[in-house]
């Protein structure tokens, strides 16, 4: 019985303890913010194109779907043959584009007259040469292409010109760092994060020419001109 008696009055005072003390809790000191400086940096290199895409297409129409097929190859295998009569190779020369459709015709009042069968054969074809691309065209448009698009002047190789973008625009970001943590009097830290943007959009021109010009055809004169390769790069540093 006293030890029954004992147990009790321990128990109660072990809540009474535990009463005054209440909930255990752990005191958290609030961190300062980081202090960084962001900046954005721009570098620029200038290149000469140095090879040229460009669609090449035949364009025919007869009431005869046959005949009309048949016009289309016998146009487009020249065109072919007068482009690889520049020096330029299979590998540079796709088809892009086949197809054969009806069309139908309408007279003055509306009225349905017949169909046409249209056929169209689209080429993609690189051109590494770009001292041969005035005599191409004008050789590709006289042999039965008549449906020439826009040429796209690029640089094959632009890994080199990329890495002094790339460079430049870092350069161009540290010193603007350095800039204003000295008129800021504070010093600048390390990198603390750091991201890029590469451009490098080719140069496009208009081509066109009709079958009306081609016996007249003379070499075009297609200037490459110069493009120009950007680099935007974003630099967060901390400072200290």
């Amino acid at each position: 019985m006293k030890t029954k008696i004992f147990f009790l009055i321990a128990v109660l005072v072990l809540g009474t303890v535990l009463s005054a003390c209440g909930p255990l809790s752990v005191s958290v000191q609030p961190q300062p913010p980081a202090r960084t400086i962001t900046v954005t940096g721009t570098g620029k290199v200038t290149l000469t194109p140095d090879i040229a895409y460009i669609s090449i297409g035949v364009h025919t129409e007869n009431v005869s779907a046959k005949d009309a097929v048949t016009a289309n190859n016998d146009q487009a295998q020249s065109v072919v043959t007068a482009i690889k009569g520049f020096g330029v190779a299979d590998k540079d020369i796709q088809t892009t584009n086949f197809s054969i459709y009806p069309q139908q015709q309408f007279d003055a009042n509306g009225k349905q007259t017949g169909i046409t069968y249209v056929v169209d054969n689209t080429v993609y074809v690189t051109i590494r040469d770009l001292s041969k691309l005035g005599n191409l065209l004008d050789s590709t448009v006289s042999s039965g292409a008549n449906n020439v698009n826009s040429i796209q002047f690029d640089v094959a190789d632009k890994t080199a010109a990329l890495s002094q973008a790339r460079a430049a625009a870092v350069a161009d970001a540290k010193k603007q760092a350095d800039e204003l943590t000295k008129a800021t009097s504070v010093a600048l830290g390390q990198v603390e994060t750091i991201s890029y943007y590469d451009s490098t959009a080719p140069i496009t021109v208009q081509y066109a020419k009709t079958d009306a010009l081609a016996a007249q055809a003379a070499s075009v004169p297609v200037q490459a001109g110069s493009m120009q390769i950007s680099t935007t790069v974003t630099i967060v540093y901390g400072l200290k």
